[in-house]
């Protein structure tokens, strides 16, 4: 009898499973859309039935497994396709981490693998539970007591990946957090007042603090750091109303992920990893559809802090992979993050229970003016020929604790597309008795009264998988040099550019330099333009900095990618993540390094190029108590792409 039960049970669950499918496949018209809520209540499904989950499972990570690059260049509409959904399962109790991936289409388990000695990115109810474990513990109370504080309530926790490990918590082995404490009293921005010399280390495996520092009483700030109109007293006044309208409709289209603008034509995806991603980047010349991305993405970032203490020295954060910095992806509004002729658009992610939900307005596009496009002006004839330029502009805005960042991709009319990042939010503040400037404080700058910020820096990769006029590319440096003078140069006045290609990945291994107005390009090898040279893109580095860690040092062993400014791999999918897999309490030498460790060829070959960039932060008092925006970036420029300007043909 229980037999036949489990079996009418097994029937039903399947066929429940297969008509959610079915529902939901006729909707799904490409291989790269986005993740449904009832495919990620799919593949958890499938999993919950093949496998035995203890209470305490999570699933840190649930995405599309991204299809066969091939599959997805030779499909056309109406074609079947396969489905898969990637998953991260976190054992906590046990302090084991899986791999999955769920066919969809099928409802079966494709794949099941531990990953041993790894930890996948924390997860919401681990803050919860370093919170709880915190507060409770008898040296923290004492602390807090010594401090004049006796409503605990009134003290905010704040936890962070661990970081710097010491020895003997790399042999443990066991999953870690930090916790920072700070006075939130009866304001709701608790950022500036930080209980300093206070570090907690939860073992979030045994629910237990497994080391506790306190370096004794630092005065914290009493002042209401509420930056709200009511508590910041006498404003300016507001400047006059500036509308941006679009009375004719907006000039893009949007057919599922699908977005075609002005020559331009890409899909996009909201990933809980990284983010906003895109993906297919072509541009129609007029003549021909031509491929220039296959992929492009935020592949990690890393923010080293310059203070030796011990108290800080372990923050090192990789937002990406520590946190999932796609999850932590805000909802926007309409003539705030984005203007008012702008467009919202929503995204499906699954939280730490495999439980799908949807977050309003994640994703922003919106076009706006960016001055002249193109000018001349004949004196003969007085002709004047000019075009206004418009810019295609995609963004998303995350929040990773303090720190606030909007990633935007830039479509220009030229051909040109543009990445800038934009960094604000409250500094990370450290508590000091100090009420002026000291010439002894080398590790900052005082901020505000009792309020000192650290020296740190902010270093991005990004991940881009070129296909420019198709997948066969190789990649060419370019550097620029004054020629001494000679018979050849009498008034030394001759620049020459020399083009070296970059033949194998540990070739490709390269840092800006400005002496030589140095950049890198992506050419076709096997095409030519109508001048005889291979098609390009040319990348254009903006605003950079050096890694500062030095030789020797662990951030810099774990950060390996942000020691360079650019790298190249030979194209395999598995490679996402210029940090690793798994940044989080990661050995050294993980993602890039161990990527070109097999030396891969690059001539004529599928590749791709990260770029790393860097912010380095000595803050400021007008950075308090909250940072205007800092905007980094860099463009990918087409050369030799286009037998003319593109935008020529522009109309008035």
């Amino acid at each position: 009898m229980w037999l036949a039960i489990a079996i009418i049970v097994f029937i039903s669950l399947s066929l429940g499973l297969m008509g959610i499918l079915t529902a939901q496949q006729l909707a799904i018209s490409h291989p790269l859309a986005s993740l449904t809520e009832a495919e990620i209540s799919t593949a958890v499904s499938v999993i919950q039935k093949e496998k035995t989950l203890s209470e305490m499972a999570a699933f840190p990570l649930i995405a599309l497994q991204e299809p066969d690059k091939e599959e997805v260049l030779k499909f056309t509409p109406g074609k079947a396709f396969a489905r898969k959904a990637f998953l991260v399962i976190y054992e906590r109790s046990q302090n084991k981490t899986y791999e999955a991936i769920v066919d969809l289409k099928n409802t079966t388990l494709n794949s099941w693998k531990e990953i041993p000695s790894v930890q996948p990115a924390i997860v919401n109810p681990e803050y919860e539970l370093a919170t709880k474990v915190v507060k409770a513990d008898p040296r923290w109370q004492k602390a807090m007591l010594r401090r004049g504080i006796t409503d605990f309530d009134r003290v905010k926790i704040s936890s962070w990946a661990p970081g710097i490990l010491s020895q003997q918590e790399e042999m443990a082995g066991n999953r870690l957090c930090r916790s920072l404490s700070y006075y939130q009293g009866q304001n709701w921005n608790y950022y500036g007042s930080p209980i300093e010399g206070v570090v907690a280390t939860v073992n979030l495996n045994t629910g237990k603090i497994v080391s506790f520092i306190d370096k004794g009483n630092v005065p914290f700030s009493k002042e209401n750091w509420n930056y709200d109109l009511k508590s910041l007293g006498k404003l300016l006044s507001a400047p006059k109303v500036l509308k941006l309208l679009q009375p004719n409709g907006k000039s893009f289209q949007i057919k599922d992920n699908e977005i075609s603008w002005q020559g331009w034509k890409f899909r996009y995806l909201m990933h809980p990893r990284s983010g906003l991603a895109l993906y297919q980047v072509t541009y129609d010349d007029g003549k021909n559809v031509r491929p220039v991305l296959y992929r492009a993405s935020i592949s990690e970032m890393v923010v080293p802090y310059g203070d030796p203490d011990p108290t800080w020295s372990f923050r090192n954060a990789f937002d990406v992979g520590e946190y999932n910095l796609g999850l932590l992806a805000n909802t926007m509004e309409l003539g705030k993050e984005i203007p008012e002729n702008g467009l919202l658009l929503d995204a499906v992610f699954a939280n730490e229970q495999g439980e799908p939900y949807k977050i309003p307005g994640v994703v922003g596009i919106y076009e706006r003016d960016r001055g002249m496009l193109w000018k001349h002006y004949d004196y003969n004839t007085q002709r004047n020929d000019v075009r206004r330029s418009r810019e295609l502009v995609m963004s998303m805005t995350t929040a990773v604790d303090n720190y606030d960042y909007s990633l935007n991709w830039i479509f220009h009319q030229d051909g040109t597309l543009e990445v800038q990042n934009e960094l604000t939010g409250i500094v990370l503040a450290q508590g000091t008795a100090a009420q002026k400037q000291s010439e002894d404080d080398s590790y900052g700058r005082l901020i505000a009264k009792n309020i000192f910020g650290v020296n740190h820096q902010h270093f991005f990769n990004y991940r881009l998988d070129f296909d420019v006029d198709g997948q066969a590319n190789s990649v060419m440096e370019m550097n620029v040099k004054a020629l001494p003078m000679d018979e050849k140069n009498p008034l030394g006045n001759a620049i020459a550019v020399a083009e070296t290609p970059l033949t194998k990945e540990t070739a490709a291994i390269r840092d800006l330099d400005m002496k030589s107005s140095r950049e890198w390009m992506i050419v076709s090898a096997d095409k030519k333009n109508s001048l005889g040279a291979a098609p390009g893109y040319m990348l254009m580095p903006g605003g950079n900095s050096m890694f500062f860690p030095v030789e020797g040092s662990k951030i810099r062993q774990r950060a390996e990618f942000a020691t360079h400014h650019v790298w190249v791999t030979k194209y395999k999918p598995a490679e996402l993540y210029a940090g690793g897999d798994y940044p989080n309490q990661t050995q050294p030498g993980q993602g890039l390094p161990k990527y070109i460790a097999d030396d891969e060829p690059l001539m004529g070959e599928d590749i791709v190029l990260w770029y790393t960039m860097g912010v380095t932060h000595i803050p400021r008092s007008e950075d308090w108590p909250v940072m205007p925006v800092h905007r980094v970036g860099f463009k990918l420029v087409p050369r030799g792409f286009f037998s003319r300007n593109p935008a020529i043909n522009l109309p008035e």
